[in-house]
């Protein structure tokens, strides 16, 4: 039996949970249904079958919270194969089966989307098991979740009902299905035979290239070229951006899946959820005796069904079938039927080229993270927070000044040809043009206030000389 790969993807657009969820902060990276992370839940449930350390294929952009948030629960180094930008599936998974046969094996792989809900792990380590030998034979598996009701959200997948021939349950596919309206999803339920499509899939690497090959060679032609220009930075495989640019975008289900001969799906109860809208996360989170879900600090009187996600005091007062969801920067409020129309709002955000579309008020980056707590004419105080022994880049502001207040920890400053140490109650100043780097020598959490002044602060007014993020 070949050893188990599993392929965590980490893509996402950050749109159907917002403003929770953003572009540059999507749901995988969130603890919205346990203590765990999305991200972190996934290789938990799977790391008892893995045989090698996980793939994850991942956004430029979110490279150091995915090496961050799965060394934080001790995973082992995982190889993170950078999309210089999204190309659906099919890619995404022909670069992590090219990373998994780089050193000549060829691993089972096992690939499941990084923001999933599975209840329990335990059924779906032992559907993972049941399947492996039909994958070993060269079967390309799906698992299909076995619906409790007529749901339009999913694409659906039929089986052939009267054929087992990979056995231990593993069935041929007779077609994948798009996604139903209420009396089609009705008459699948009442057939049975049709499963929900999870995404989910188990195949050796050799046999998905093999298939993909087949049906769409411009996309392993593609693939190919920017895995095999890919400048490789620690555990980071960067594809090569020119290459991955020309290389068409499909999903794996419209390249390979709904052609081969090969797909078979075996049937699992899993307790399976893809959190796809508020009304989803309210579904799978613990409810009142009124059918209330809430998280954080909320009061809910005479209110029934509905969902409160909270950062403030947040109260409910004779509502029902609502969500409402606080953050620091932006506040939902939708009919529990309507959620899925939050993209419209992500939308309109980005037409208006809006911050709230993509980015928190707090910002992560790989050295920490500040947040624009304040903001006037030709001002912005933000909090910054520093790692233990991260530094920024040495830069320079072409429009602003900036003065510095540390209230906790110490902090290492660089201002031209000055080096020096600033402690708690301190404080320095940087002029426009000024080279200048902020360092945390220390073992805890470095902390300061940065007051930015000038005629434009935005973002983009950074020229760097020096960053050991690869940033210059």
């Amino acid at each position: 039996m070949s050893k188990l790969q599993p392929v965590l993807l980490s893509g996402g657009s950050g749109t159907r949970l917002w403003p929770l969820s953003r572009e540059a902060y999507p749901k995988q990276f969130l603890a919205l249904a346990g203590e765990d992370t999305m991200l972190q839940a996934t290789w938990r449930r799977v790391a008892a079958l893995a045989d090698m350390a996980p793939i994850v294929v991942a956004g430029e952009d979110h490279r150091f919270l995915v090496a961050e948030q799965l060394r934080q629960i001790d995973a082992p180094t995982p190889a993170i194969v950078l999309e210089p930008l999204g190309r659906n599936t099919a890619p995404a998974i022909a670069a992590a089966a090219m990373q998994a046969m780089r050193d000549g094996e060829d691993p089972l792989l096992l690939v499941l989307p990084s923001d999933h809900v599975v209840r329990d792990e335990t059924a779906f380590r032992a559907a993972v098991s049941q399947a492996m030998p039909a994958a070993q034979a060269g079967a390309l598996v799906t698992f299909g979740i076995v619906p409790d009701a007529p749901e339009t959200g999913f694409g659906y997948i039929e089986a052939d009902k009267d054929s087992i021939d990979h056995g231990d349950g593993v069935r041929p596919v007779l077609r994948f299905v798009e996604k139903p309206d209420a009396a089609t999803a009705q008459a699948y339920v009442d057939a049975g035979g049709y499963y929900w499509n999870s995404g989910m899939f188990l195949f050796l690497a050799s046999r998905y290239l093999e298939e993909l090959q087949r049906f769409r060679p411009d996309i392993v032609t593609g693939v190919r070229a920017a895995f095999d220009a890919a400048q490789r930075d620690g555990d980071f495989i960067r594809l090569d951006k020119d290459a991955f640019v020309a290389c068409p975008s499909d999903s794996i289900d419209y390249a390979v899946m709904e052609k081969t001969g090969m797909a078979s799906v075996l049937p699992v109860d899993i307790g399976w959820n893809d959190v796809g809208s508020w009304s989803a996360l309210w579904d799978v989170s613990e409810q009142d005796a009124d059918g209330n879900a809430h998280h954080g600090d909320v009061i809910s009187i005479d209110s029934r069904n509905s969902y409160a996600y909270s950062r403030r005091l947040v109260a409910l007062v004779g509502v029902d079938d609502l969500i409402v969801v606080e953050t620091d920067d932006a506040v939902l409020v939708a009919h529990k039927d309507k959620v899925q129309q939050v993209k419209d709002v992500v939308a309109r955000l980005k037409a208006e080229r809006r911050s709230q579309a993509a980015l928190h008020r707090e910002v992560h980056r790989p050295w920490g993270s500040y947040d624009s707590i304040d903001i006037g004419d030709g001002f912005q105080v933000k909090r910054i927070k520093v790692k233990p022994g991260a530094r920024l880049s040495l830069q320079s502001h072409t429009q602003r000044a900036e003065h510095w207040i540390v209230v906790r920890g110490n902090a290492r400053v660089t201002r031209d040809n000055d080096v020096f140490e600033l402690h708690a109650n301190q404080s320095t100043y940087i002029p426009i043009g000024a080279k200048h780097r902020l360092e945390n020598p220390g073992n805890v959490m470095l902390e300061l206030i940065e007051v930015q002044s000038g005629d434009y602060l935005g973002e983009d007014d950074i020229v760097r000389y020096d960053d050991q993020y690869g940033r210059v």
